[in-house]
């Protein structure tokens, strides 16, 4: 038993530090914008935390995309069997690269339209449509580039990935400093700075992509794989991902009203919740690691047909959920003076907002990193896909969108009750969860 527990968080650790690490990386370029553009004036900070909204969307895809690939990859890869992990990659990059297409588009032809759907004031909406034209081709680089990283995860490389992935956010936050402020006697570009800068470490993350898909001895993209799918594995994707992807919608279109509602009580409010946003997704990065190392952890043994042991692991995963979302809450209280004493550009209304904000967030956290192992890791290992798009159906559009839109805009509530409000998503859904999780309709082997 002890060398069977050794085993098991040898295994977790080597999973999820990686993905910590890569995680955490590209959270830092979210914070390396805000405290960049926060020094150019607070109306800039808000224009892109709203345009990079149009990204998060593209996020949402891609994650349901990377979740559906997950599910048989690791399970195919746990049983040995290259050839269908290929196949998945071919049938997903095929999926990813139309998905990012038209993103770009829209970002491209139509940005002064996304803009206005997140706010009202002209100046923000502007300074949106610069970031935007100038970002769009990011999207191509990424809906590539992801979909391959998620699969080296998945098939013994998740170090690796992890360098390339943090290579390029180490690349991005320099290159937001050179163009941003115009450094080594380059031109100051400012938001557009920000733009470039994504979309030239975004293509320097495919090319490394490309460069590791040139090996031998590796998975592979495999032209006959995107020409023609497998019927039997594309219809298992479908059958999947289907739900996932309605979840991440549901939930992420959700997410998206929340900086709608917030967009429309003024610049104040966006400015404080695009900061409060970027710490809680850099505390949450160990949360997520652990989410999605679960996934990998738990398929390939449902995959190696070791249901027993599937089980046992999703026991001590979602303890391990627990522990780690309250440290990562005590961390974040821990963090609010640094945060506030950094947050310089901010007026005092905005930076009165951001204190309360930060307190607020560490209840979240418990919610969102036992969700995130069991919701997106667990029960996705196991094609368990369906109850996540229910629970987020009911919690976010029966519940949470409907009371934050009344108490902003009917009832006239305080910036930081309609907040409170918003962030209760992740806690309610919790007994639900719980339940479902002890139903272990989960552990289920789904290779062919």
């Amino acid at each position: 038993m002890k060398e069977e527990k050794k085993v098991f968080y040898s295994s977790l650790i080597s999973l999820v530090l990686p993905i910590a690490v890569q995680n955490l990386m590209t959270a830092l370029v979210s914070a390396s914008d805000a405290l960049m553009l926060g020094f150019l004036d607070q109306s800039s900070l808000s224009a892109v935390s709203l345009a990079t909204q149009v990204q998060f969307v593209l996020n949402l895809f891609l994650a349901a995309l990377t979740i559906g690939a997950t599910i048989l990859a690791a399970q195919y890869w746990g049983k040995g069997d290259t050839t269908a992990v290929e196949k998945v990659l071919g049938i997903v990059l095929k999926l990813s690269a139309a998905v990012g297409f038209v993103f770009f588009l829209a970002a491209a032809v139509c940005p002064g339209v996304l803009m206005h759907i997140f706010t009202g004031e002209a100046e923000l909406v502007d300074k949106g449509i610069v970031y935007l034209r100038t970002v769009s081709l990011s999207y191509l680089f990424t809906s590539v580039s992801q979909i391959y990283l998620c699969i080296m995860k998945n098939t013994g490389r998740t170090l690796k990935s992890t360098v390339y992935g943090s290579t390029s956010v180490v690349l991005n936050i320099v290159l937001n400093a050179v163009l941003i402020f115009g450094l080594l006697g380059l031109p100051k570009m400012e938001i557009a700075g920000a733009a470039l800068a994504t979309v030239l470490a975004r293509g320097a993350e495919l090319f490394l992509v490309l460069l590791e898909n040139a090996r031998t001895d590796t998975v592979k993209i495999r032209w006959e794989y995107l020409r023609q799918g497998d019927e039997v594995l594309k219809m298992d994707f479908y059958h999947y991902t289907a739900p996932v992807m309605a979840n991440e919608l549901v939930w992420g279109c959700g997410f998206t009203m929340f900086s709608v509602i917030m967009g429309h009580l003024g610049s104040d409010a966006v400015a404080a919740n695009s900061l409060a946003n970027i710490v809680k997704n850099i505390i949450a990065c160990i949360c997520l690691g652990i989410g999605s190392g679960s996934g990998i952890l738990v398929g390939n043994e449902l995959g190696r047909g070791a249901l027993q042991r599937a089980r046992d692991y999703g026991s001590r995963l979602s303890k391990i959920a627990v522990l780690s979302g309250a440290v990562s809450g005590v961390v974040i209280l821990l963090c609010s003076p640094l945060v506030l004493k950094f947050a310089v550009s901010l007026s005092p209304q905005a930076h009165e907002y951001l204190r309360i904000m930060l307190y607020m967030c560490s209840y979240y956290m418990i919610g969102k990193s036992v969700n995130a192992t069991e919701v997106a890791g667990i029960f996705c290992a196991g094609g368990d896909t369906r109850f996540g798009l229910l629970c987020d159906t009911v919690v976010m559009w029966l519940i949470v969108v409907p009371l934050g839109a009344v108490a902003a805009f009917v009832l006239k509530l305080p910036v930081l009750a309609v907040y409170f409000i918003l962030n209760l998503d992740e806690m309610l859904k919790l007994p639900a969860v719980y339940r479902h999780y002890k139903k272990y309709q989960w552990v289920k082997d789904l290779t062919k």
